[in-house]
């Protein structure tokens, strides 16, 4: 049984699609992050920067944080969705990389300063400018692909749940981006990834 402790956000989704698709016996402690949970002794000392996801895997005894580590520690686990060979594996952590470093954080800050009532245009136009960016790379990634790195992997899964914010972001240089858009549609047609992004803490 694994506890995994998150919140609807593209961060706790990209678990809850891994914990989906990997079949593993698991249960949800919803952390609200708006009510300052995250903060709480007992969940520091899972997640000792004080972020959703993190899980307690009870068969190991083990305890991870940060998305990026808990995808690959999952992968390795089931021996599913991280890569069979050694090039199939580094594809996949490249581009699982490049979603924690690039994708993530960039979509995230664009999203922020979009949402401010008091605009502040340098920082807005930096991030959505880096996000249509990475768009374009991951649209040029998905030329003749169904997946980023060949075969569905935990790659797809952390890229997805932020990607998946695109009709949101009120930006037609990212709907724009054909492969991805279509790669959406194919992730979301999974029926393990349609039940994680259906989840809500009610």
């Amino acid at each position: 049984m694994i506890t995994a402790y998150l919140w609807n956000t593209p961060n706790g989704y990209k678990l809850a699609i891994a914990l989906e698709e990997m079949g593993l016996d698991h249960a949800i402690t919803w952390v609200n992050i708006g009510k300052g949970e995250q903060h709480a002794p007992e969940f520091l000392a899972i997640s000792p920067n004080g972020k959703i996801p993190a899980i307690m895997d009870h068969e190991t005894g083990i305890s991870l944080m940060e998305s990026g580590a808990i995808l690959q520690y999952l992968a390795e686990k089931t021996g599913r969705f991280g890569g069979d060979t050694p090039q199939e594996r580094w594809a996949v952590t490249q581009w699982l990389h490049w979603q924690m470093g690039g994708l993530g954080p960039m979509m995230g800050q664009a999203n922020h300063f979009r949402g401010l009532a008091e605009k502040i245009p340098y920082a807005e136009t930096r991030y959505r400018d880096e996000t249509a960016r990475l768009f374009g790379v991951l649209d040029r990634q998905l030329e003749g692909r169904d997946y980023i790195a060949g075969a569905y992997s935990i790659a797809d899964m952390a890229a997805v749940a932020w990607a998946g914010m695109a009709p949101m972001m009120e930006d037609d240089r990212l709907t724009s981006c054909s492969n991805v858009m279509a790669w959406i549609a194919r992730n979301l047609a999974r029926p393990a990834t349609a039940r994680a992004i259906a989840l809500s803490p009610g």
